[in-house]
């Protein structure tokens, strides 16, 4: 064998940092984190190589703030503040339940609908066997708060703890507005109780608010056009306005980064500087994967990564090993199998789509499989690396 050959293949790294706070220069610390991450461990940055920075870190630098107060203006302000819908929103502590605190000062009532057995995302108000054994069609069936307590009960989040409709209706409450809440995966169902719409789905919201002013709504508003400009001086999105906000503190949101192209751009330009190798950056936040216990699809951002250096565009055009060693070289084994394969990698088109020697590789955006990646090391709580540094990403296997 030849000492030479790499043994390795994808390095993940999460890089710690000093704690970011407004108006810190990220580009600055995210080079010099990873400059010195790689003295202190030994290794060496190479081409391509890929550097992520968390979306939270961005936001936080750049101030992109907003408090109850500011939701509760713009939501007034655009749906009339008095009944609004309030359709599709996910079950979450972190990243909803500040936005309908909100919502709920913005208007005199909030018909909130829910949509069941889960939200967009998984989060699982009943389980699919409590729906098959009542009996219910939940594609068409608009049910009352009475009538699923009745059906239902009381059901708790299976990790957080928490009975969501107990907890929004309380929160609608104490915010000054009347709650009512009804549950149903039809649009326009809402459209009975109010014409003044504020859908909060994430991923099907254009289809959402077609749908509802196809129906007759008066006012149709989806959650990233609260907040994609600024309301009394507040941070805001212009393009996805709350969609990707978390909770900050409990009356003030952190909302999705703005703006940070030049950011990524600058750090890819000042580590060719300091060391001769053109790497890609991105910015990313939630991962686009599924927990098979909790069923929860991560992704409660509007995007895995809403910033990235241009390397970053595309899919994987990558050959399938076990497909080639199984069909087109079966015949063959150790050093002849590994030439063979390393020369079919070599000799690739440079577009591969519906060739049967791609089956079973991973077609998806470049950006959503490195973001996930950087999603599963950084971690969502104390682990302090809100930089990766992913190595060997776009190697082979003759690499």
């Amino acid at each position: 064998m030849d000492k030479k050959e790499r043994r390795v293949g994808t390095v993940s790294r999460g890089i710690r940092c000093p704690i970011i706070r407004e108006g810190d220069d990220l580009s600055v610390i995210v080079t010099d984190s990873v400059l010195e991450a790689a003295e202190s461990e030994g290794f060496e940055l190479r081409d391509r190589d890929v550097i992520a920075v968390t979306e939270s870190i961005v936001a936080r630098a750049q101030g992109n703030y907003a408090g109850v107060e500011d939701i509760a203006e713009d939501v007034r302000t655009k749906l009339g503040g008095e009944t609004i819908g309030v359709i599709f929103p996910i079950l979450s502590r972190n990243r909803f339940a500040i936005c309908l605190r909100g919502i709920a000062k913005g208007a005199k009532k909030v018909v909130l609908m829910l949509s069941y057995p889960s939200d967009e995302v998984g989060n699982a108000l009943v389980t699919q066997d409590q729906i098959d054994e009542s009996g219910v069609n939940p594609y068409s069936d608009v049910l009352s708060l009475e009538k699923y307590r009745e059906l239902f009960g009381y059901n708790v989040h299976e990790f957080t703890g928490v009975d969501y409709v107990d907890y929004y209706e309380k929160l609608i409450r104490e915010c000054g507005a009347e709650p009512e809440i009804i549950f149903a995966n039809q649009a326009k169902a809402i459209l009975n109780y109010a014409d003044c719409i504020l859908n909060c789905d994430i991923h099907t919201r254009k289809r959402t608010k077609r749908v509802l002013l196809a129906a007759g709504a008066k006012k149709v508003c989806s959650l990233d056009e609260i907040l994609n400009a600024p309301v009394n001086g507040s941070g805001c999105n212009e393009k996805y306005g709350l969609l990707g906000s978390n909770k900050s503190t409990e009356d003030r949101v952190k909302l999705f980064p703005r703006d940070a192209q030049p950011l990524v751009d600058s750090i890819q330009k000042k580590i060719l500087e300091k060391t001769g190798k053109k790497v890609e950056v991105m910015v990313y936040g939630d991962g686009a994967f599924k927990d098979p216990q909790g069923k929860i699809w991560e992704l409660a951002d509007p995007v895995v990564s809403p910033f990235y250096t241009d390397g970053l565009i595309g899919t994987p055009n990558e050959l399938k090993l076990k497909y080639l060693a199984d069909n087109d070289f079966s015949n063959l084994s150790g050093e002849a199998l590994k030439e063979a394969i390393s020369e079919s990698i070599r000799k690739k088109d440079a577009n591969l789509k519906g060739t049967m020697a791609t089956q079973g590789t991973t077609p998806r955006q470049l950006t959503d499989l490195i973001g996930s990646l950087c999603d599963l090391t950084s971690g969502s709580g104390d682990k302090g690396t809100p930089v990766v540094l992913v190595q060997g990403y776009f190697d082979n296997y003759t690499n």
